[in-house]
C-alpha cells in the first residue's frame, strides 16, 4: 500500500484512493468544496512523488511547476509526501475595505491586498481565512477602476466562510489563494455584437465586472443583462445598474423571478446570430439559460458559462 506523508505524520493508504479523501480521513484539514477541480480550495504541493491527477489542464504551468495540484482531482498510486496550503505562508495578505450587506443575504466584501493584484473582469480568487477556512468568489470589481477587490457572498446558504464572513469588520485580515482565469471576459473584438450577459443570485458579480468592462472598452453592439432571483427584493444590484443604463442607452437591464422564470424564458428571441451570451450562477440556472439560448439558434461556440458549483460538504 502506498504511504502518504503531510507534516511529519505518514500512514498507509489504499492504492488508486482519491488523495483530498486519504487526506481528511487522515485528520488533515484540507479545505475543499465543488470535488469538480473547479474551486481550487483543496490546492496542496507534492514535495516528493507524484500522484495521478485527472485534470491537469486546471491549473496554471507556474503552480504546476512548482508542484501543486488539486487533491480532489488526483489518485495516489505510489509513495507521496505533500504539503497543505498555509494561508499565512502562501497567501497574499489583504485587509478588509468595506463590509456591507447589499440585500438581505448578499454581503459585499471589499479588500485592498498588500500588494497591487493584476486581474482581469470575471476572474475568481480563493479567500483565505487566518484559521484556515478557504472559499472561492468571483470578482465584481474592475481593475484600473476600483481601488479594491471586490466580492459579492451569498450568505443564505450556512457555510463555515459565510459564517466568518459575517463577523469580518474593517481593519480585519484575510489571505487570497490562487488567481484564476474563469471562463468569463470581454474581448475587444467583440465591440460591434450583441452582448446577452444572464445572471442567477451572485452570479451576477462577476458578470458586473465585464459589463463594466464592456462599456468602458466603448461597446458598441447592444448589451442586455438579465439577473435572475428568487423573489424581487433579491436583486441586489438595481441602484447601479440603473445608472449604467441610464448613462448608456445600448444597455437594457432585465429582472426576473424564479417564478417567473419559465414564461420569461419561452418569449426569449434572439436579436442576432451574431449575438455572444455569458451565463453564470447555480448549474440548474445556467442550464436552463443555455437551453433556451440553443432552441433559440445560438451557436454552441457563442456562449460562456460559468457554474457556481453547489458545495460538495463541509469546506
Amino acid at each position: 500500500m502506498p504511504e502518504l506523508a503531510v507534516g511529519g505524520r505518514q500512514w498507509s493508504v489504499p492504492a488508486a484512493c482519491n488523495l483530498l479523501d486519504a487526506l481528511r480521513e487522515g485528520g488533515v484539514a484540507v479545505p475543499y468544496s465543488c470535488r469538480a477541480g473547479s474551486c481550487h480550495a483543496c490546492l496542496v504541493r507534492c514535495v516528493r512523488g507524484e500522484p495521478v491527477d485527472a485534470k491537469p489542464e486546471a491549473l496554471q504551468g507556474a503552480l504546476r511547476d512548482a508542484g501543486w495540484r488539486l487533491a480532489c482531482q488526483c489518485r495516489v498510486e505510489g509513495d507521496l509526501q505533500v504539503e497543505v496550503f498555509e494561508p499565512l505562508r502562501d497567501g497574499l495578505p489583504a485587509r478588509v475595505e468595506g463590509c456591507d450587506w447589499l440585500s438581505g443575504e448578499v454581503l459585499r466584501l471589499r479588500l485592498v491586498p498588500e500588494r497591487p493584484l493584476r486581474y482581469r473582469a470575471g476572474q475568481h480568487l480563493v479567500l483565505w481565512s487566518h484559521d484556515g477556512v478557504a472559499r472561492p468568489y468571483s470578482l465584481a470589481s474592475l481593475p484600473g477602476v476600483d481601488p479594491w477587490l471586490e466580492f459579492h457572498l451569498d450568505c443564505r446558504p450556512a457555510g463555515a466562510f459565510s459564517e466568518v464572513a459575517r463577523r469580518l469588520q474593517v481593519g480585519d485580515g484575510l489571505r487570497l489563494g490562487e488567481l484564476r482565469g474563469g471562463a468569463l471576459h470581454y474581448d475587444c473584438d467583440w465591440q460591434a455584437r450583441p452582448l446577452w450577459l444572464l445572471a442567477a443570485g451572485t452570479g451576477l458579480a462577476p458578470l458586473y465586472g465585464v459589463l463594466r468592462e464592456a462599456l468602458r472598452q466603448e461597446h458598441q453592439g447592444p448589451i442586455r443583462l438579465i439577473h435572475l432571483a428568487a423573489q424581487a427584493e433579491a436583486h441586489y444590484l438595481k441602484g447601479p445598474l440603473q445608472a449604467l443604463a441610464e448613462e448608456h442607452p445600448q444597455l437594457q437591464v432585465d429582472y426576473w423571478t424564479a417564478a417567473e422564470l419559465t414564461a420569461a424564458l419561452a418569449e426569449l428571441r434572439l436579436v442576432s446570430r451574431q449575438t455572444l451570451a455569458l451565463l453564470c450562477g447555480h448549474p440548474n440556472s445556467v442550464d436552463a439559460f443555455a437551453r433556451r439560448l440553443y432552441l433559440a439558434g445560438l451557436p454552441r461556440n457563442q456562449l460562456f458559462t460559468d457554474l457556481f458549483l453547489p458545495r460538495a460538504g463541509p469546506a
